[in-house]
């Protein structure tokens, strides 16, 4: 069965660093666009990044030279890397695909940043 579990969140000081996970099941995460998304409380789910098939990337300018998508392709896994993290980056972050030309999610992680 198609899963995406996302793990790594937690809580993190303002400028410091957390890597998120995005471990895939019958979803190749190899020959699939793999996106993260942020929700942060009261505000509307945002994408935050990209990675396609070939391997090209792209992020919202809010996390541009900050975080960093990227996989795995033997672990079937999809990374975000988040550095000099804000308190504005507060969110459940989620892992995200298209099957079937539909829209598919992981339960998300909490990552919250604060003193």
């Amino acid at each position: 069965q198609e899963q995406l579990v996302e793990s790594g969140g937690g809580l993190v000081q303002p400028g410091g660093s957390l890597r998120l996970s995005c471990a895939a099941s019958g979803i190749i995460v190899s020959i699939n666009t793999m996106r993260w998304y942020r929700q942060a409380p009261g505000k509307q789910r945002e994408w935050i990044a990209g990675i396609t098939s070939g391997g090209s990337t792209d992020y919202a300018e809010s996390v541009k030279g900050r975080f960093t998508i990227s996989r795995d392709n033997a672990k079937n896994t999809v990374y975000l890397q988040m550095n000099s993290l804000k308190p504005e980056d507060t969110a459940v972050y989620y892992c995200n695909t298209d099957l079937w030309r539909r829209p598919f999610w992981g339960q998300g992680t909490q990552v919250t940043v604060s003193s």
